[in-house]
C-alpha cells in the first residue's frame, strides 16, 4: 500500500484530511495500533497467523498502553513497516537507534576494534 493510499484510508476512516493530520503530527499520522491494522487491511486473525499467537494475544497488545518495545516492533514489521523511536526537543528531534539490532552489532564492532 502506498503512503497515499495509506493516508487516504485513514482520512476518510477518521473524518479528516491527511493533510490535518500531518499538520498536526508533524508529518506524521497518529494512530492506534488497531487503526494501523485495519488500514492496512489485516483482521487480528490474520495478524496472529504473521506474529505467530493467538487472536486473543493479538487483542491485548492492541489495548496496551505500555509494552516492551520488542513486541511494538514485531507487530510493526508483521504488517509491513519499520519502528523508529525518536526524541523530540525544541531544536530538533534525535532518533533513538539503540533497540536496533544492528546498531547495536556497530557499537560491539567498534568496541572490539578498539580494545574494549
Amino acid at each position: 500500500m502506498l503512503f497515499k493510499d495509506f493516508s487516504a484510508t485513514f482520512s476518510s476512516a477518521n473524518g479528516a484530511s491527511s493533510e490535518q493530520q500531518l499538520a498536526q503530527q508533524g508529518n506524521a499520522i497518529a494512530m492506534p495500533l488497531d487503526a494501523l491494522r485495519d488500514a492496512r487491511q489485516l483482521t487480528q486473525v490474520q495478524m496472529a497467523q504473521l506474529l505467530q499467537i493467538s487472536q486473543g494475544a493479538v487483542s491485548k497488545v492492541e489495548r496496551r498502553t505500555d509494552m516492551f518495545v520488542s513486541t511494538l516492533r514485531n507487530y510493526v514489521r508483521a504488517i509491513g513497516g519499520d519502528l523508529e523511536i525518536r526524541a523530540v526537543f525544541p531544536d530538533g528531534d534525535v532518533l533513538i537507534d539503540q533497540f536496533s539490532g544492528e546498531s547495536r552489532r556497530k557499537r560491539d564492532d567498534r568496541k572490539s576494534e578498539a580494545g574494549v
